[in-house]
């Protein structure tokens, strides 16, 4: 069967500039392309047919050499290539140029000539916060400032003077890449005209430089809930970098550092606060007086005859649930203080407490009774 002229194959005149036959060609790429004709049996034939004559209509010498010869140019003896033969066809080359037309939405671009804005989303900020527990028990509304890069007010964010639209680059034709042929292969690189934007600015903005962003500092306000703990992250969508002319801009994520507190140690939503008293209070029991994290104060009493290390619970006492639920404990700690700065008389009535407190301390007599018998155990 003879093949089909070129041309007409495409759908243009033999005199069509080159930017003609590639628009003919995606068109007839996007028509024919297989995955949209899953139900037309010859798609994937009519396809390759026009990729074919795209190959050759394409490069200008074996344009020149088809006008001349016809498909006589590319046949045994003529000194060509035939299409699609080998080596010498540039299929991936040339169907990459209507994969971004097909495509392109998806990855984030706009095909037909490279008229579209390519808009670059801004990056991500990170901001460490840090609040006190108080804070974070009862959480709070923070205005923070914070360092990034804003739209460019004078431009809109197009990077243009004026607000008016970059174009598409002429050395790329939008596409943001460039392709050279060294024999079979097809090398493709960033386009060093518009560095990969499809996009050039003729007049760009004084006050961006065509970048359609300027740093500034924003002051944002911040919800801190209750009960965060430190590690605790909180994004603010859309909050973060611009993006580049026009692009949608990057989040903020501010990540939560609760300091050490005086009085009080945390974990999760327990409390742990550790509070001295007398010996004479712990011997003989009595009520103290202990702080609690919201600024009041809770009376505890002591049993008598009570140990350091001795923990007493303040049910609800303790941070609240950052996700809901009931509030956590809070645990006194009692550590027995052993007076110093004795006076003679203080050490005369100790002496004399001493001599009459044999049975009062179980705990030493008991370890003292387990050394003498591990001693005695040694000897033997």
């Amino acid at each position: 069967m003879a093949k089909r002229d070129y041309y007409e194959v495409l759908g243009v005149s033999k005199g069509a500039s080159a930017d003609e036959i590639k628009k003919a060609y995606r068109t007839k790429a996007k028509e024919l392309h297989p995955d949209r004709n899953s139900d037309n049996p010859n798609a994937e034939a009519q396809f390759k047919e026009a990729n074919e004559a795209y190959e050759v209509l394409k490069d200008a010498d074996k344009k020149a050499a088809y006008d001349r010869f016809g498909h006589a140019a590319f046949e045994g003896g003529m000194g060509g290539a035939r299409p699609g033969a080998g080596g010498g066809g540039d299929y991936a080359s040339a169907f990459s140029d209507v994969f971004d037309d097909l495509f392109g939405d998806i990855m984030g671009r706009r095909g037909g000539g490279g008229g579209g804005r390519r808009a670059v989303r801004g990056s991500d900020l990170r901001y460490n916060l840090r609040i006190t527990l108080e804070d974070a028990y009862s959480g709070m509304q923070k205005t923070i400032q914070v360092p990034t890069a804003v739209a460019c007010d004078k431009c809109s964010g197009t990077g243009a003077e004026g607000g008016a639209e970059p174009t598409a680059c002429p050395t790329c034709d939008g596409m943001g890449k460039v392709r050279a042929s060294q024999g079979f292969f097809t090398v493709e690189r960033t386009c060093p005209t518009c560095s990969g934007m499809g996009q050039i600015i003729k007049n760009p903005c004084s006050k961006c430089g065509g970048a359609g962003r300027v740093e500034k500092d924003r002051a944002l306000s911040v919800n801190i809930p209750a009960g965060v703990e430190t590690g605790t992250r909180i994004r603010l969508a859309g909050e973060g970098e611009a993006g580049l002319r026009g692009g949608p801009a990057g989040d903020l994520y501010i990540f939560v550092e609760v300091q050490e507190h005086a009085l009080f140690q945390r974990d999760g939503a327990t409390l742990y606060c550790r509070v001295p008293v007398s010996m004479a209070t712990a011997a003989l029991g009595g009520d103290i007086e202990v702080p609690t994290i919201d600024g009041g104060r809770s009376r505890v009493k002591v049993p008598a005859g009570s140990q350091s290390g001795r923990q007493m619970r303040l049910r609800g006492k303790g941070m609240p649930a950052l996700r809901g639920g009931p509030s956590g404990d809070m645990l006194i700690e009692l550590a027995a203080e052993t007076p110093v700065n004795l006076t003679s008389k203080q050490k005369e009535l100790l002496r004399e407490f001493e001599k009459l407190s044999e049975e009062n301390n179980p705990e030493s007599s008991g370890f003292f009774k387990k050394v003498k018998t591990f001693w005695d155990s040694m000897k033997s």
